[in-house]
């Protein structure tokens, strides 16, 4: 995973990419790895599991919880709310095409959506559970469990290696294309406004797609220091150095501050910004990037612009319906 962190240099120190190579349109699907095919019985399971709050020590707590499905995949907090109200350091990512990222997590701790899935389940901040031992336990005692699990898997296949995998699958389903900026770089150039267009052509100038490059607007799965210049006011503001990304987990101080690259797709429903939530406005967001990361001041109309544009990034959602859960008649597993 840490290999990836090599981009960051690269890619930093490259010149403009051409327009040609930048703009690119989302795919309809996603790509599964070669263990975990996407079917349909798998996708339902998923369904199931990512809404069911029994995941969790308390039975309150699911993974649309912090990932809402029903808004921009995330929960508009600064700190996302685990069991027993506890919070965490970090803003929850949206999970609409995060299986277009090369790794999961802010600090990209995880390195495919099955690994994700399996961490907030025994974070002691987020679901809480002590062991996926006792999450496969509970999960066997739902005896309404038993035929789905079995349909996606075969027989006696209720196991935290299924349980992600079947998680996984229906996060693949998750993608948002067919937004106004996909339909104007198909063609249809009234699907952006002139303002929009500024933005757009503003925002390859800035050099923006340096690392906000390909179909997701995520990068090649790089990792990309925050932030770059340093500003003892803004950071007094808003604290981006407290939290040491990358090296939290590789405990390497190379490392300290690098992030993954996050997806601009739908930005605009994902208030508030950057890793600790600390920013609460997309055109803030946009004239702090421009600060932080690139030595730029921008005008009240150019960051217009650039947040116009990105507000064409905005795609259609699959439509979600609201999974029925298995239940336990007579008796409570809490």
């Amino acid at each position: 995973m840490f290999k990836i962190r090599l981009l960051v240099t690269a890619l930093t120190l490259a010149g403009s990419i051409s327009v040609a190579s930048a703009w690119e349109t989302l795919p309809t699907e996603a790509p599964a790895p070669a263990d975990n095919a996407t079917t349909a019985a798998k996708v339902e399971l998923g369904q199931m599991l990512y809404h069911d709050p029994r995941l969790s020590s308390t039975g309150t707590v699911s993974c649309a919880s912090c990932h809402n499905t029903m808004l921009g995949g995330e929960d508009n907090r600064p700190n996302s709310m685990g069991v027993n109200g506890q919070t965490g350091g970090r803003s929850a990512p949206t999970v609409w095409n995060s299986a277009f990222n090369t790794v999961q997590f802010w600090d990209g701790r995880a390195a495919s959506l099955e690994a994700q899935a399996a961490g907030p389940v025994t974070n002691p901040i987020e679901m809480g559970m002590k062991s996926w031992d006792d999450v496969v336990s509970r999960l066997k005692s739902i005896e309404g469990y038993h035929a789905p699990f079995e349909q996606a898997f075969g027989k006696d296949a209720i196991s935290k290696d299924n349980a992600t995998k079947a998680i996984a699958a229906y996060e693949r389903t998750l993608i948002t294309p067919n937004s106004p900026y996909d339909r104007y770089v198909s063609g249809d150039k009234s699907a952006l406004s002139a303002q929009q267009v500024r933005g757009m052509e503003k925002v390859a100038e800035l050099g923006c797609t340096h690392c906000h490059s390909g179909p997701a607007f995520n990068g090649p799965g790089m990792f990309q220091k925050f932030p770059v210049i340093p500003d003892g006011y803004w950071e007094a503001q808003h604290h981006f150095k407290k939290d040491k990304g990358l090296a939290e987990v590789s405990k390497n101080p190379a490392d300290e501050h690098l992030w993954k690259v996050p997806t601009l797709r739908n930005i605009a429903l994902t208030a508030p910004y950057f890793h600790n939530g600390s920013v609460k406005t997309l055109d803030q967001a946009v004239t702090l990037m421009a600060k932080l990361q690139l030595g730029k001041n921008l005008s009240k109309d150019e960051v217009a612009d650039i947040v116009a544009f990105l507000n064409g990034l905005t795609g259609e959602f699959p439509k979600q319906k609201i999974p029925v859960l298995p239940g336990t008649p007579g008796s409570s597993l809490n």
